[in-house]
């Protein structure tokens, strides 16, 4: 069973932690994504347990659009500013790894402009010098190879531009859906086991863990999904096995501070009921984990080398 850990109370504490005194390094006085309401809220969470990865659905820019009159690019250049918003929030709280849903396979099949849209503000987005000054390493995963060369490009620069960073993860899933990561995964044993680099004893829930595009991040331990939609649109089915799901009415866009603490507060009400089910991971063998790392050592240089 997972051991579920609280910080000590101290009024001491909590009233330096508010103010800033303690953690100078997450600039909250400096940050303008959070009130001082915002801020005496998130630090109260902080005495709960606080998810180390939360994975969102991004969903409802479509929706924004209409509702406000503007175009598909405006929104989905709003929801992009949210996403940096959320980054800076998921700082505040202490959570270490952000996975967003960015782009599906399935959103090839909208227009063409609508979609050549969606990849000028995501390039627009990966440019921004300030992720890479509050310490955000950005990685992706999904199937990079249906991404025009230009957006690659832009991909493995903001890779190789953010490596060394540690304040937090964000991982962007583009061009990605559950299916096809499964298939991938599949196929990848398939091949280890007709070249001999596995054998038929390695096949585990562990070794399919760790062929996935995410590997090697952990599973999220919450899942939120805006807009509205109660469904996970083919998003990491594997991977969100054990995660709390929360949905939401509102759209991405108008997405706020207050609506991420309801979802960290559900979280925390609910997580002893959840991880309890979790199963204990079995150790790969030594033949197993060398063949994982050639896996993910590939997947890699497969995007550096599409470039």
């Amino acid at each position: 069973m997972e051991t579920i850990t609280t910080k000590k109370w101290s009024w001491d504490n909590f009233v330096k932690n508010v103010l800033c005194l303690t953690h100078p390094d997450k600039s909250w006085i400096r940050d303008e994504s959070m009130t001082w309401n915002h801020r005496f809220c998130a630090q109260v969470l902080t005495y709960g347990e606080i998810p180390k990865h939360v994975a969102f659905i991004l969903n409802g820019d479509r929706s924004y659009a209409k509702k406000n009159c503007i175009s598909t690019q405006e929104s989905f250049a709003k929801g992009f500013d949210k996403l940096f918003e959320t980054i800076q929030w998921c700082l505040h709280l202490g959570i270490k790894e952000l996975t967003v849903y960015a782009f599906s396979l399935d959103n090839f099949k909208r227009t063409q402009e609508e979609i050549d849209e969606l990849f000028e503000e995501i390039k627009t987005f990966l440019e921004r010098t300030r992720l890479n000054e509050l310490g955000v390493c950005i990685t992706f995963f999904g199937n990079i190879r249906s991404l025009p060369n230009d957006l690659v490009k832009v991909l493995e620069k903001s890779v190789l531009i953010t490596k060394q960073n540690n304040k937090i993860s964000l991982n962007i899933a583009f061009s990605y859906t559950g299916h096809d990561e499964l298939i991938n995964a599949f196929n990848q044993i398939s091949n280890g086991i007709k070249n001999n680099d596995l054998k038929e004893s390695d096949l585990s829930v562990e070794i399919l863990d760790n062929c996935m595009y995410t590997y090697p991040s952990s599973p999220p331990d919450l899942l939120i999904r805006a807009s509205g939609e109660t469904r996970l649109s083919d998003f990491m089915l594997w991977q969100c096995a054990y995660s709390y799901i929360y949905f939401t009415s509102v759209l991405w866009p108008e997405f706020t501070a207050w609506d991420f603490m309801i979802a960290i507060f559900m979280y925390q009400r609910n997580v002893k009921a959840f991880t309890r089910y979790k199963l204990p991971t079995k150790r790969l063998s030594s033949r197993a984990e060398q063949f994982v790392e050639n896996v993910y050592k590939n997947r890699l240089n497969s995007l550096f080398t599409i470039a």
